[in-house]
């Protein structure tokens, strides 16, 4: 029989999502449990031997040549292990070795949840097409990827590409990493929501205080939702520029919960870039908006196996 497909796994700090995916990216079975996260590490674990159990009874388990692993990090890729911040009971978890007692012989790959969506945006997203590229998700944390040479850059512990935590303000706050003034201090959903709320912007009737409900007043042309935007979109413009002045990437995709807040972050996005990538060689920067949703991070953790299995990505049609 052919051995063509790879199982993936998304683990996140609200859903441990799981697929068996086709060499064209399509996702032939899916299984998904709640995680745990208020547990302990033994609970989150046998979550996901569920949703690997539920995946391996599935008649095209036979066709599995590898396994990809897409996970909230910090991951320890040359470890095998796990530090999610959102999963208080895995720290320095042994998860592939985990992973690989549940599905024999076949190669197990970890990558930070970044890395795998920017191997989905990649494969067939927003950065397909390009060989240097930065993914990003922007959403209660900042996380990211690249894609170097057209080739996925892990990096030796799976987190390259973190741009969260650039600092962009060297006397700003303290982040939660330690350092001070990140990107991701800045530009999260939480810190859009904090500084607006700080400035007085006030909820509306429905009292949503998430960076989704400043959105809808900055849409609505509120202006501290609008300045709460702006220097989030400063924050993002100046670490995607400084990752494009070191390592000169393209395109930058950017994903997540803010990026829904559509060009009310793009359009002061842009215009900062123009302020920040200021040298000819990333003067040409494109950002654009992911394409690849909430499958990204299955579709990336298959796209990463295929990549260390096969040393390349098959092409869709």
């Amino acid at each position: 029989m052919q051995t063509d497909l790879s199982a993936a796994l998304d683990i996140g700090g609200t859903k441990i999502a799981g697929a068996l995916v086709d060499p064209h990216g399509r996702l032939l079975v899916r299984a998904a449990r709640p995680t745990p996260a208020d547990k302990d590490g033994a609970t989150v674990m046998r979550a996901v031997a569920e949703v690997l159990g539920e995946l391996a009874a599935a008649p095209d388990w036979a066709r599995v040549a590898a396994v990809g692993i897409g996970s909230a990090g910090p991951v320890g890729a040359a470890t095998g292990t796990v530090s999610p911040v959102n999963i208080p009971g895995w720290r320095d978890f042994p998860l592939v070795a985990g992973v690989r007692a549940l599905v024999g012989e076949r190669p197990v790959v970890l990558v930070g949840d970044g890395v795998a969506m920017t191997a989905a945006e990649h494969w067939l997203g927003a950065a397909r097409g390009h060989a240097n590229a930065l993914c990003m998700v922007v959403s209660t944390g900042v996380g990211g990827g690249l894609v170097l040479n057209g080739r996925l850059h892990p990096g030796p512990t799976g987190n390259a590409g973190h741009i969260g935590h650039i600092s962009v303000d060297v006397d700003g706050d303290p982040c939660s990493c330690g350092s001070r003034g990140c990107v991701e201090r800045i530009a999260s959903g939480p810190n859009i929501a904090r500084r607006a709320l700080a400035h007085g912007w006030q909820p509306g009737p429905d009292g949503d205080t998430s960076a989704a409900g400043v959105a809808a007043a900055a849409q609505a042309g509120d202006p501290v939702a609008l300045r709460s935007f702006e220097r989030a979109a400063r924050a993002l413009a100046a670490g995607i520029a400084a990752t494009a002045t070191l390592v000169e990437i393209d395109i930058a995709v950017i994903g997540g919960g803010v990026a829904g807040a559509g060009e009310v972050l793009f359009r002061p996005l842009r215009a900062a870039l123009r302020d920040y990538a200021t040298l000819s060689f990333v003067s040409g920067l494109t950002v654009v908006p992911a394409q690849m949703g909430t499958d990204a991070g299955v579709v990336g953790a298959a796209a990463a196996a295929q990549q260390s299995r096969l040393d390349a990505f098959v092409p869709a049609p």
